[in-house]
């Protein structure tokens, strides 16, 4: 093999380098009775992501004595989100194990990033649904998630000032996916990357370069300790990216919210 040829970038077959996360697009108020929504689009994954502010606190926290608010996520996927129809859960009678991982995930993300005293005595409800899913519908799930929590507080401190005296909301965070395909760390993957890659890893980080949960996972396969160091600082910089793009959102959607989100970094992406 010539120099050349090994030197050549590894190009999928998407055309994107083996660093390069897909294209995202996002929409603000793609559900207007949510206080805080988004549509987010990463390829041909779709997600809807909404917020919505409910007056009381889970009957845990009142028989624990347990003060401030709660957030929680509920994720689904819709019938005509994938190739074959999927079956609504509520069919089936219960929620399946995945769906019930990918829901703890995304609340446990937030709850890291959002101060629960300052929301006051109220559950912050996330309702993430995916209409079009080929590949990182969690991922999606919770960068979209991190925009709609954001939008919420910042339309309930606009409209009701006195009933959210403090900003709420410390950081933002976003998620990606790493894979190891053909020795290489692959950030981002869509479906078929996702089926033909050795190691998958999903990485949830904060705006200050904090991780919030790192989920790794050998496919018939182990990986060394040089592998995760690599697909964490992939997966760190590509997150990068997509907190500078939830930033630039913020200020054209909210940027009384982006200004107070301009934290220096805390942690390292290196």
């Amino acid at each position: 093999m010539s120099s050349d040829s090994a030197e050549r970038p590894f190009l999928r077959r998407d055309g994107r380098r083996e660093d390069e996360p897909r294209e995202l697009r996002l929409q603000a108020g793609i559900a207007p009775h949510a206080h805080g929504s988004v549509l987010l689009g990463t390829g041909q994954t779709q997600v809807i992501c909404a917020a919505t502010f409910e007056e009381s606190v889970p009957r845990w926290m009142k028989d624990q004595h347990v003060a401030g608010g709660w957030i929680t996520a509920e994720y689904s996927m819709l019938p005509y989100s994938t190739l074959t129809r999927r079956p609504r859960d509520v069919t089936k009678g219960k929620l399946d194990g995945r769906s019930t991982e990918i829901q703890r995930l995304i609340g446990r993300a937030l709850r890291a990033a959002v101060d629960l005293d300052a929301l006051g005595e109220r559950t912050l409800w996330i309702d993430c649904d995916v209409l079009q899913a080929d590949g990182g519908t969690r991922t999606a799930a919770v960068t979209g998630a991190s925009l709609a929590v954001t939008l919420a507080c910042a339309r309930l401190r606009e409209t009701q000032p006195q009933s959210l005296p403090a900003w709420p909301v410390r950081c933002l965070v976003a998620a990606t996916s790493v894979g190891i395909i053909q020795g290489k760390a692959l950030v981002d993957l869509d479906y078929e990357e996702d089926r033909a890659a050795g190691v998958d890893l999903n990485l949830v980080m904060t705006s200050r370069g904090e991780f919030v949960e790192v989920q790794g996972t050998g496919e018939e396969s182990a990986f060394s300790h040089q592998q995760l160091l690599a697909m964490l600082a992939a997966g760190a910089n590509a997150i990068q990216g997509l907190i500078e793009r939830q930033r630039a959102f913020l200020r054209l959607h909210a940027p009384e919210a982006a200004d107070l989100l301009l934290e220096p970094p805390r942690g390292t992406t290196g």
